[in-house]
């Protein structure tokens, strides 16, 4: 399994984690927002005028209303990286990440309504009677890139599993055992077969959940991160303060966090931006392919709003809550996962400013006089002893309180570390560290005016944001398979989808969590390409829809 993160963690660095990829999503946003005018800003209430139903007639073609779209769409990205994945960006980035986020879901704003637009207009109806779109068919039908539009699909396939099924399962299941203390293979398997309940009824029945879960679980969600907020209120203006002070130079160390620069800020930001909104992955044209309109445009008006909902709102509550909270700087008490954590030769402390400047060099891999531990170590019930001089590092801060234990007792006798790693795979090694994902914002919201209930609300809320957004996946990955092998395809998919669901429940999250990575920018890479070449045509078609709709209104 090491072996397997670390080369995800390769892949990821010629990826999403490239000094050069943020700059490409980012600048796809920008462009669209000038060529278009801003239309985030210009087209926002009629976003909404337009998701009211207002302009919803049964005679369109289509499978679902625009607000169903919606909610599908949103099911889609209101899912972990609302909850883990802007935890994870603070870990990594610190407060600064959030900027960045926020950067992200305003320009991918306009780059959704661009996608949503151009998908929407060259849709196709699939064997069984359903609208199938999506980019794979405006590369295939209008740019005449066959070569592309299969590239894309392949890609939403293997997204589907490593976005929208994986991630979601992996921290539900998380969730369920810190809270609940339910084991994550009853949760995977429990969840799998209502999983499987849903998706095999088809979009219709998946809207009309979607529909439903959505708005109960945002509303749930955001009364709770309200309450931490407001019972933190003190710390909420120096949280937004440290969000932008250090946007463009990158996080201090502080308390257990060793530091970030403002490349990893940025880079870390954009891409678990990319994460949460998934504006310029491709993922929710699919969607809003099936609603009833017979204008591309408004559809894409409706796509508007996603960001707006998803980043702007939900994340930026999470983000205050763990801020504010201060958990984000606090070590607690957790297992170490093996792909988090390394052992170093010497002994570091987070609190001395020249281990910081060296430790966070190592772990940045730059020059640092930092170096793994090779060799072996006397451990006595858990605990080393005979002089032997090492430290633990785990999720980027130095471990305290370190025991080393073997099937749930403490382990004795002689612990071989090479390159930094415990050889024995059966060696499991606890005590404290800072946290991430959704594990941080579980902490963060004991921190508010319901105390230790205050992880209820993130495990429910984990629960009903993760499980949607597997929905809304099984579906992208099915018009996907539909594209490239047939409708006879789309429920051994299904099938294979819902293991899925159980094998994660049980996996290491940080590999996970890498595979989402990877995943993410192998499907947004082909999209933003296509969306660029059509970029004439997606002028000509705003201002074609203007001209009929001032006739017609």
């Amino acid at each position: 399994m090491e072996a397997f993160n670390n080369l995800l963690l390769t892949i990821d660095s010629y990826l999403g984690s490239s000094a050069w990829f943020p700059y490409v999503l980012l600048g796809v946003g920008i462009f669209f927002t000038l060529y278009l005018g801003f239309p985030q800003v210009r087209y926002f209430r009629q976003a909404w005028r337009v998701v009211s139903g207002k302009y919803d007639h049964t005679h369109m073609k289509g499978d679902t209303s625009h607000f169903q779209a919606l909610s599908t769409a949103l099911s889609g990205t209101v899912g972990t990286g609302n909850i883990g994945g802007v935890a994870l960006a603070i870990f990594l980035g610190g407060p600064a990440a959030l900027f960045w986020m926020w950067m992200t879901a305003f320009l991918g704003m306009t780059t959704k309504f661009v996608e949503v637009t151009l998908s929407h207009k060259y849709r196709d109806r699939a064997p069984d009677g359903t609208m199938a779109g999506g980019p794979m068919y405006y590369m295939d039908k209008r740019l005449n890139m066959k070569w592309l539009a299969v590239l894309f699909a392949i890609a939403t396939i293997i997204c589907s599993f490593g976005t929208g099924n994986l991630p979601q399962s992996n921290n539900i299941a998380q969730g369920m055992a810190v809270t609940f203390g339910i084991k994550p293979i009853i949760t995977g398997g429990v969840l799998a077969v209502l999983l499987a309940m849903v998706i095999l009824g088809g979009i219709n029945r998946i809207a009309k959940v979607t529909s439903k879960v959505v708005p109960f679980m945002a509303i749930f969600y955001v009364i709770g991160a309200l309450s931490v907020i407001l019972m933190n209120l003190d710390n909420l203006w120096p949280s937004f303060k440290s969000v932008f002070a250090d946007a463009f130079t990158g996080a201090s160390a502080t308390g257990g966090f060793l530091g970030a620069s403002f490349a990893y800020a940025f880079n870390r930001g954009v891409n678990r931006g990319l994460f949460s909104n998934e504006a310029g992955q491709g993922s929710a044209p699919i969607a809003h392919a099936s609603a009833r309109a017979d204008e591309p445009v408004s559809e894409g008006m409706v796509s508007i709003l996603e960001p707006f909902i998803d980043t702007i709102i939900i994340c930026t509550l999470t983000g205050l809550v763990i801020l504010s909270s201060g958990v984000w700087t606090e070590k607690f008490e957790n297992k170490f996962e093996r792909a988090d954590m390394t052992i170093v030769a010497g002994h570091y402390s987070d609190k001395v400013a020249a281990d910081q400047k060296q430790l966070y060099a190592y772990l940045s891999d730059k020059p640092s006089t930092v170096k793994p531990f090779n060799g072996a170590v006397k451990v006595q019930d858990g605990k080393v002893v005979g002089g032997s001089d090492i430290t633990v590092i785990n999720a980027r801060s130095v471990g305290e309180d370190v025991r080393f234990r073997v099937g749930g007792h403490p382990f004795s006798g002689v612990l071989d570390i090479s390159g930094g790693n415990i050889a024995d795979p059966d060696i499991n090694v606890v005590g404290k560290s800072l946290v991430h994902s959704a594990e941080l914002t579980t902490k963060a919201f004991t921190k508010g005016y319901f105390g230790s209930y205050g992880q209820y609300i993130v495990s429910i809320g984990l629960l009903l944001f993760a499980f949607s957004t597997a929905i809304a996946w099984s579906y992208y990955g099915d018009r996907a398979v539909i594209y490239l092998v047939g409708y006879k395809w789309v429920m051994p998919y299904r099938v294979v989808y819902c293991f899925g669901f159980l094998w994660a429940a049980v996996s290491d999250t940080t590999v996970v969590w890498n595979i989402a990575a990877v995943a993410i920018v192998l499907m947004a890479l082909p999209n933003l390409l296509g969306l660029m070449l059509l970029a004439k045509e997606m002028k000509q078609t705003v201002r074609d829809y203007w001209a009929s709709f001032k006739e017609n209104d």
